[in-house]
């Protein structure tokens, strides 16, 4: 019976990507900015008092810019199209973009796109929901399919110019 019971917890145990703490290294957290193309938004990305990551800053249009994110690559971790990604997470109203790439060296990504309320809120993303974007565009493939992942992003470019601040709490792979 014990036997039973351990494999039952086992096979509903989340797999954790990141649970963030006072404690935590983000060192391998990297924002990226439209910068890279010419823009001017600027962002930061830190632990805040309470321990969660702080992801914040501007914007802007200036110079066709228009987007913020901050990502974070790891070894690769096994996942199915039928597993979801779990985020914590508490936002300020404004409409983000979740990302996963199955290889850090792929040029795409598989995106969602999820509304902040003010609060915090658990969001569970289907990772067979997530569609494949390339520079804005979304590209005729199938959705998620892949048997891994080994970089997330969380992204603002919402073609306005203003100010953001989400609050990350945790990431994990559930079943």
């Amino acid at each position: 019976m014990k036997f039973f019971v351990i494999l039952i917890l086992f096979a509903t145990m989340d797999t954790v990507i990141f649970n963030f703490s006072n404690e935590s290294d983000i060192s391998n957290w990297r924002v990226v900015n439209d910068t890279v193309m010419g823009g001017v938004s600027n962002a930061d990305f830190k632990l805040n008092d309470a321990g969660n990551g702080e992801f914040t800053g501007h914007v802007s249009l200036e110079n066709n810019g228009g987007f913020s994110s901050v990502q974070y690559a790891f070894r690769a971790l096994s996942v199915s199209p039928e597993d979801a990604i779990e985020i914590r997470i508490k936002g300020d109203g404004k409409t983000y973009q979740f990302r996963v790439k199955d290889r850090t060296a792929t040029r795409h990504s598989y995106i969602s796109e999820f509304t902040t309320t003010g609060a915090w809120q658990t969001l569970r993303i289907p990772l067979k929901n997530m569609y494949p974007q390339f520079r804005g565009q979304r590209l005729r493939r199938p959705n998620f399919d892949k048997d891994q992942i080994e970089q997330i992003t969380f992204l603002i470019g919402n073609g306005k110019e203003q100010d953001f601040k989400l609050l990350i709490e945790s990431i994990a792979i559930a079943d």
